[in-house]
């Protein structure tokens, strides 16, 4: 089994790119996004370490966090949120490998890591034999989008949220495939469907699962000579 690193700037579409790639084409999908919301439900680590770092500010009265208030607050410091990142990453990584695991005893061909911050993180990137960005071409219409799903935003604040980010130009030097999100879902969906039939033909996950086997036999065989 290979890895697939999924990510994008901010309101790019890369929920759709995912949403297609698993609905469409069947393909396993660790979502970094929604382990991040589970380590931070009330009486967890990742809750008391937020709790720890941001106070009584941040929670709501079931006690869960107010990832608005969160993030109006993170988003305006870049030290605040990098001491986020700091509490919640090692976290986060720790459910990303337990997923993956899972999917390698299942025996799939590959699997899609979506994290939205993976440059930025570079959580799980050693991992990765592939990265897959998502972008939009104009970034009006990425504004346009953002303050559409966040409605609470005004502009500064979406322009401000777009920016904290790694810029598009970057990702794309660092990608191995690119799909612009910027036209109809049709669209989108052709370009998925190529990378789709590029990564199911790849060989890679050969390799991998060779030099796993070998790993194991060295290790079996070094166990009988030291212990039998």
């Amino acid at each position: 089994m290979f890895l697939v690193g999924l990510t994008g700037g901010i309101a790019s579409g890369k929920s759709t790119v995912s949403k297609i790639l698993n609905e469409e084409f069947k393909v396993s999908i660790v979502d970094a996004d929604l382990i991040a919301r589970k380590v931070v439900l009330p009486g967890r680590t990742g809750w008391k370490r937020v709790h720890r770092l941001f106070g009584d500010e941040i929670l709501n009265k079931d006690q869960t966090i107010n990832r608005d208030k969160l993030g109006e607050i993170i988003f305006s410091d870049l030290n605040k949120r990098k001491m986020l990142n700091k509490a919640l990453h090692g976290l986060i990584l720790i459910e990303i490998l337990k997923q993956i695991l899972i999917h390698f005893i299942r025996g799939e061909r590959f699997v899609v890591l979506d994290i939205p911050l993976l440059f930025e993180t570079r959580i799980a990137m050693n991992l990765l034999s592939y990265k897959l960005v998502v972008f939009c071409q104009s970034e009006d219409e990425q504004l346009r989008r953002l303050m559409i799903r966040n409605p609470q935003l005004n502009e500064q604040e979406a322009k401000q949220r777009i920016k904290s980010q790694m810029s598009t130009a970057e990702k794309i030097k660092l990608a191995d495939f690119c799909i612009d999100n910027s036209k109809d879902l049709q669209n989108t969906r052709e370009q998925v469907k190529i990378i789709y039939n590029t990564l199911n033909k790849s060989k890679i996950y050969v390799w991998i699962r060779a030099f796993l086997f070998a790993g194991l036999a060295f290790g079996a065989f070094l166990m009988k000579k030291l212990f039998f």
